[in-house]
């Protein structure tokens, strides 16, 4: 494709841009629509992260350029500085120091003081963690945690709940991050968000179905008990597979009620491995942490029946593509590819290096929590079998 040689990005091309990319659009389909590359729109929006700044507007306290005018007009009328400011309904302090920083009656201009007003506003405030280094160095721990920035939000709030002096939002984490001029986090941090963008991108959300084929004997999602469905009572779990190449997987299991996560080496697919790697896992937790396992449709379970005849756990299966059925664990499986990449061998983990993923996910606060830890939670439940 052929592009210009030149191209004024003008205020209005400029909102255009921005307005786009915050819809969602990427920044090949932005590009295309003004014939440029999509290099010269990420050269527009790296900048400051992929984060739109706000407008620059006056204050309504601020003198106006007409205002200013009239203060012109009054100095060459020989004017006394309360007779200004009568006429403009200002205070005559307020027309004296305009007068006075814009170089006395004998230098005034309107159009220059008007210009140096405007310049002179242009001191951005200093963001939280950029005043406040020790909140930072905690929030860069968390970072490398591989805690989101909602998650330390969530947590600082329940740790420092009397002190905002130790807070800090989300939002202004993000902004820290990718605003490098902000010069409160390194850009190194980045890699540690579940993403690893290096500019913001809008909220987006997608749905994908499994299109699988039937499973004989099911027992069907819509059967499931009103007390599984409201989390209230826990031991039940929500299952299913995340695979990589060379035929490598792993089973993945949430506790509903705690969001609690356990992960299984598989050594493949084949329903009789994943069955009794699920019956083995299923008989180290008590009868009252393990009472249902929701699963969808996928092969692996065609020898269900086994499971639930030797575990006495019943088994729910979802409706043919329809993962939100199961969104707890569809939720952890996105939040384990940052462990886990798509595309990586599976089959490289052991049991161990899972257990620990699974651990460090246990002990990161959940905003469907409240921000307590499902570790916190699920030991509770433990704690009161007992």
């Amino acid at each position: 494709m052929a592009y210009p040689k030149r191209i004024r990005y003008t205020d209005e091309l400029k909102s255009e841009i921005w307005n786009k990319y915050e819809q969602g659009d990427s920044l090949w389909s932005i590009a295309r629509s003004i014939n440029r590359s999509s290099s010269c729109i990420y050269g527009l929006l790296a900048p400051t992260g992929g984060i739109r700044t706000p407008d620059r507007k006056r204050s309504r306290l601020a003198l106006s350029l007409a205002q200013r005018e009239e203060i012109s007009r009054g100095i060459v009328a020989d004017l006394s500085i309360r007779a200004i400011a009568s006429q403009l309904g200002r205070s005559p302090s307020t027309v004296s120091r305009e007068i006075t920083r814009n170089g006395g009656c004998a230098n005034y201009r309107a159009t220059q003081a008007d210009q140096n007003a405007w310049d002179q506003a242009r001191r951005p405030k200093r963001c939280r963690l950029a005043r406040n280094r020790a909140l930072a160095r905690i929030v860069e721990s968390k970072l490398r945690l591989l805690w989101s920035p909602e998650q330390i939000a969530g947590w600082l709030k329940r740790e420092f709940p009397a002190d905002k002096h130790n807070q800090v939002s989300h939002e202004t984490i993000y902004r820290s991050l990718f605003v490098q001029a902000r010069g409160a986090l390194k850009k190194e941090l980045q890699q540690y968000l579940r993403s690893k963008r290096a500019i913001r991108r809008a909220k987006q959300s997608s749905l994908k179905g499994d299109g699988l084929g039937g499973m004989p004997d099911a027992v069907s999602i819509r059967e499931r008990p009103a007390s599984v469905e409201d989390r209230a009572v826990p031991g039940h779990w929500e299952g299913d597979l995340i695979e990589g190449p060379n035929n490598s997987s792993i089973a993945t299991l949430v506790e509903r009620h705690s969001r609690y996560v356990m992960l299984i080496k598989l050594e493949n697919k084949k329903t009789e491995t994943v069955v009794s790697a699920l019956i083995k896992q299923a008989k180290k937790l008590p009868d009252e942490l393990y009472r249902s396992l929701t699963w969808d449709r996928g092969f692996e379970m065609r020898d269900h029946q086994r499971f639930t005849l030797e575990t006495d756990i019943q088994i729910y299966f979802c409706d043919p593509q329809s993962p939100w059925q199961r969104g707890s664990n569809e939720n952890t499986n996105r939040l384990l590819r940052q462990y886990l990449p798509k595309k990586t061998d599976l089959s490289i983990h052991s049991q161990a290096a899972l257990d620990k993923i699974a651990r460090q996910l246990n002990e990161r606060p959940r905003k469907t929590l409240d921000y307590e830890t499902p570790a916190d939670r699920f030991n509770a439940c433990v704690a009161t079998i007992h």
